[in-house]
């Protein structure tokens, strides 16, 4: 199985250092990702008829990326790393040894809209709405980031396009499970979210396609992602990653349901 698979090609995690600063794959992914998230909220914002200011983008995406960043870091120690995290309590603030959560930086995000959409006065699902499509964007980015630094890869496997990562220990053939991620959370749930969120006729549809889009997928590839090695499947074959992607889907599902039903009730309401 391993000679018949793809030998993932060894690249340095670094792509160049000038004294202590040093440029990362996973940085610069990342800023990809900002940086399409900030063309794609501006031109949002510039056809809004001034209901959103690209000085208001500005702010809310600082806000958003101080919620990824603080958000997921807590999420992947208290999720992921509990247990050293008692041993050791200043391990949640050695970012540089890496661990970050989506499920941690999504609380971060909802927490950075809550304190945007108080702070401009706008409603907390109009905020969420607007963040909706940009959010895809820098897991797609992620996850490219992931599979450069051949991390988070998957389950062994026969596929014609395994892959045995430098990284794995014991050099067994993989699905390349980022990519998969890749493929799902970033360009599937982008035009999920873009073409069908922005037709809402009431607030929270975009929000709920984002939370059940992302949960459904997540859960969906988890079946061939390899579970964290420091914790293996919480029950059967239950992985953390399904059981944090759960609450996500019924939550999200009530939005959409929520959010069509209060467009049905205005349309009714302007036929009357």
């Amino acid at each position: 199985m391993t000679l018949a698979a793809i030998q993932f090609p060894i690249i340095d995690p670094i792509i160049f250092s000038i004294g202590p600063v040093a440029l990362r794959w996973y940085g610069l992914m990342y800023l990809v990702g900002f940086v399409f998230a900030m063309i794609i909220a501006n031109k949002a914002a510039d056809k809004s008829n001034g209901l959103w200011t690209r000085d208001q983008v500005s702010d809310l995406l600082f806000y958003g990326f101080l919620g990824v960043i603080l958000g997921g870091r807590v999420g992947y120690v208290l999720f992921y790393n509990f247990d050293y995290f008692l041993t050791d309590p200043i391990y949640l603030f050695k970012i540089w040894t890496g661990g970050m959560s989506f499920h941690g930086g999504l609380l971060g995000v909802i927490a950075a809209v809550a304190i945007f959409a108080r702070k401009e006065k706008k409603g907390f699902l109009e905020v969420g709405d607007f963040v909706a499509p940009l959010v895809p964007l820098g897991l797609g980015a992620g996850r490219i980031g992931n599979f450069l630094n051949a991390e988070l890869w998957g389950r062994e496997t026969d596929v014609p396009w395994a892959m045995v990562f430098p990284t794995d220990s014991l050099q067994l053939a993989r699905h390349p499970s980022q990519l998969y991620e890749f493929f799902l959370e970033g360009v599937v749930l982008f035009f999920i979210v873009y073409f069908i969120g922005r037709k809402a006729k009431a607030p929270g549809l975009a929000s709920g396609l984002i939370l059940a889009g992302y949960g459904a997928f997540r859960t969906f590839v988890e079946f061939f992602r390899e579970p964290d090695a420091h914790l293996g499947f919480i029950f059967s074959f239950v992985s953390m990653g399904q059981i944090l992607s759960m609450p996500m889907i019924i939550i999200g599902c009530g939005l959409i349901w929520w959010s069509l039903k209060q467009g049905s009730s205005s349309n009714n309401k302007s036929k009357a």
